[in-house]
């Protein structure tokens, strides 16, 4: 009966100091890493990081969301931080299940990052792409669908170079891949092979004739358009003017509000 009621008190004397750095552990390096999420937050702010991912093509996946993309960074700031304050936390109390769980989250979490930037990135990418295109071609009737087609090919090799840097691009594009790859060839099998041929050589005449006669339209198009350094400093040029327009109104707002004339 000693014996136990001594070993009961001795591992309560030797848990109670190590519960008691758990929580001042927890509370200091939470409070720290929310005052540096809400620091990094300013700066991106006001270095302008929302305006240039805006101008990237993320804006339209933003419009819904409650939140900035300087907010959604310092978020993902603040848990990564909160991620290794669990971490240092629980390893207190020695070798545990949730501190081996946390340490797997956190070794994930440079994956994530890369995929997202990658994803940032491709978006920039196919925003300028589609926007080049739309400015050299914008006079041709497939010139707005072929921005769009070469903008979609790109967003879409940067959302596969994002699968592959997490490590699922095997488990989840091969088989996309494979199904839409069979669909093509049972199309092809099927529909040309089963009595759509003159239909098709109809049809491929036509597109012909079409891009035949859209060929001199389409070099002048080409030689009339703005060189892609033009194109960049004329959006560059409208983007600072949307931004200093709607910093005038909301500045002079007020003082026509409260100005009186006297006939």
């Amino acid at each position: 009966m000693q014996d136990g009621l001594k070993n009961a008190l001795t591992s309560i004397v030797e848990f109670v100091p190590k519960l008691v750095a758990f929580l001042l552990i927890l509370l200091i390096g939470l409070f720290v890493a929310k005052l540096l999420a809400k620091a990094i937050g300013k700066v991106l702010q006001k270095v302008g990081f929302d305006r240039a991912v805006e101008r990237g093509g993320i804006k339209q996946a933003l419009d819904k969301s409650s939140f900035d993309a300087s907010d959604i960074v310092s978020k993902l700031v603040y848990y990564t931080l909160a991620l290794f304050v669990l971490q240092l936390a629980f390893g207190v109390f020695g070798p545990n299940p949730i501190s081996a769980l946390i340490t797997s989250v956190i070794a994930f979490l440079p994956k994530v990052v890369v995929a997202i930037i990658i994803i940032v990135v491709a978006s920039a990418i196919a925003a300028a792409v589609k926007t080049l295109i739309e400015g050299t071609l914008g006079g041709l009737s497939y010139g707005k669908a072929l921005a769009n087609i070469a903008a979609v090919f790109i967003l879409g090799l940067g959302v596969i170079a994002a699968l592959n840097q997490i490590d699922v691009a095997t488990t989840v594009t091969t088989p996309v891949l494979i199904a839409v790859l069979a669909s093509l060839a049972g199309v092809v099998i099927v529909g040309v092979g089963g009595g759509l041929i003159k239909p098709m050589q109809s049809r491929w005449e036509s597109y012909l004739s079409t891009a035949e006669s859209e060929a001199p339209k389409l070099r002048q198009q080409a030689a009339n358009a703005s060189s892609v350094k033009e194109q960049a400093q004329q959006a560059a040029a409208r983007a600072s003017s949307s931004t200093s327009g709607q910093g005038t109104g909301a500045t002079a707002a007020p003082y026509n509000q409260g100005t009186t004339y006297s006939s």
